[in-house]
C-alpha cells in the first residue's frame, strides 16, 4: 500500500511539472510576442516569481482541491491515482497539439470521474464544483472586461505620445505585469496538486499510523500542527517547496506550441501596451481568486484578457477561429477527463481487483 501511495504522489508531482509546461504560455506569451524579453529570459523570469508565490499565499486553493470537490470519505489512493492518470494524459495530448487547456479543470474532472462512476453523484460536493464551473465563465469574462477597459484608458492617456517611446516604456512595464501574473499563477496553480497530495498522505497516514515513512512524510508535521492549535487541512512545508519548485521547472521547459497559440494566435498583433494590460488584468483575477481559495484557470483568464485588449482595435482584429478552438478545449476538458479517469478507475476495480471503500 505504501508503495502505491508513493507512486501516486510521484504521478501527482509529474502533473505539477506538466501543469507548468502547458501553463508557461499564460505567463510569458505576451512578453515574448512583444519582444519585451527573449524567450529563455522570459521563462526564467516567470519561473522565479511563480516560486516566490510560495512565501506570499496561504493554502486556501489547496484546501479546496483536497476537500472541496468530492467527499473525503470516498478518497483513497486508487481514486487519486485514477484522477491523476486521466488528468496527465489529457494535458499531455493537449500540450502536444498546442491547445492551451486548463490543468486545473483537468484535475477537477479527474477527481470527479472515479467518485461519480463508482460511488454516485451524492458524494460530489455540489457547492465547490459549482463555484469552479462558475469561474470558467467569470474568470475569462472578468479578464476580458478589465483588459479592454485598462487598454482603453491607456489609449486615451497616451494618444498624443510618441509611439516608439511608449512602446519602449511599456516593454519595461511588462516585466512588472508579467511578474504579477506569474505570482498569481503560482498562488493558484502551484497549490492544486499539493492539495491532492496532502489529502492522499492524510488518508494513507490514517490507514497506516505506524508506518515510519508516513510518519516522516506527513504524521510528524500534522501532529505538531495539531499541538500548535492548527486544526483542519494541513500541507507539509516540504511538499509546498516541492510542488512550487516543480511547477517552476515545468515553466522553464515550456510548452512552446501553446506559447505561440496564445502569443500570436488570438490577436493580429499584440503591442507592449496591450501586453501590459492583458497581464495586469489577468494578475488581478488570479491573485483575487487565490486569496479567496477559488481554483481558476490561468489559461482562461489570460485568454480573456488578450481578447479584451485585442477588441480595443476592433472586433475583426481578434482571431475568433483560434478563440473558438480554445473555448472548445475548455468546454471538453472537465467532461473528457471525468470519462477518462472514471474508466481508468473502473478498469482498476474490475480488471486489477482494486478494493472499493465501503461507505
Amino acid at each position: 500500500m505504501i508503495a502505491i501511495v508513493l507512486i501516486t504522489a510521484l504521478i501527482a508531482l509529474i502533473f505539477s511539472f506538466t501543469n507548468g509546461m502547458n501553463d508557461a504560455a499564460n505567463c510569458i506569451a505576451t512578453v515574448i510576442s512583444t519582444k519585451a524579453l527573449p524567450p529563455k529570459m522570459a521563462v526564467a523570469w516567470a519561473a522565479f516569481w511563480i516560486f516566490i508565490a510560495l512565501f506570499i499565499f496561504d493554502t486556501t486553493v489547496a484546501a479546496t482541491m483536497g476537500k472541496g470537490i468530492v467527499q473525503e470519505s470516498c478518497i483513497d489512493v486508487y481514486v487519486i491515482l485514477a484522477a491523476l492518470l486521466g488528468s496527465v494524459l489529457w494535458i499531455f495530448i493537449c500540450t502536444k497539439v498546442g491547445l492551451p487547456i486548463s490543468a486545473s479543470h483537468a484535475l477537477v474532472g479527474g477527481l470527479i470521474g472515479p467518485v461519480w462512476f463508482v460511488y454516485g453523484a451524492r458524494y460530489l460536493i455540489g457547492g465547490g464544483i459549482f463555484k469552479i464551473l462558475a469561474f470558467i465563465v467569470i474568470s475569462p469574462f472578468l479578464g476580458m472586461l478589465m483588459g479592454f477597459t485598462l487598454n482603453c484608458l491607456f489609449m486615451v492617456f497616451l494618444r498624443n505620445r510618441n509611439v516608439k517611446n511608449v512602446d519602449k516604456v511599456m516593454r519595461k512595464m511588462q516585466l512588472v505585469s508579467s511578474a504579477a501574473f506569474s505570482l498569481g499563477f503560482g498562488g493558484n496553480d502551484g497549490q492544486k496538486t499539493m492539495g491532492v497530495i496532502a489529502i492522499l498522505f492524510a488518508t494513507a497516514f490514517a490507514s497506516n499510523p505506524d508506518s515510519g515513512l508516513m510518519q516522516f512524510l506527513y504524521g510528524n508535521g500534522a501532529v505538531a500542527a495539531a499541538a500548535a492549535g492548527q486544526t483542519g487541512f494541513y500541507v507539509p512545508m516540504w511538499l509546498k517547496y516541492v510542488c512550487y519548485g516543480l511547477i517552476a521547472i515545468g515553466t522553464v521547459t515550456g510548452g512552446w506550441k501553446v506559447i505561440r497559440t496564445l502569443g500570436d494566435g488570438l490577436s493580429s498583433r499584440i503591442n507592449p501596451t496591450q501586453g501590459f494590460c492583458a497581464e495586469l488584468s489577468g494578475a488581478f483575477t488570479l491573485i483575487m481568486t487565490a486569496v479567496l481559495g477559488i481554483p481558476v484557470s490561468t489559461t482562461h483568464t489570460i485568454t480573456g484578457s488578450i481578447i479584451g485588449t485585442g477588441l480595443t482595435r476592433g472586433f475583426k482584429r481578434v482571431k475568433w477561429m483560434t478563440a473558438k478552438n480554445i473555448v472548445w478545449a475548455w468546454v471538453l476538458t472537465i467532461p473528457a477527463v471525468i470519462v477518462v479517469s472514471g474508466l481508468i478507475y473502473l478498469a482498476m476495480v474490475h480488471w486489477f481487483g482494486v478494493p472499493v471503500k465501503v461507505l
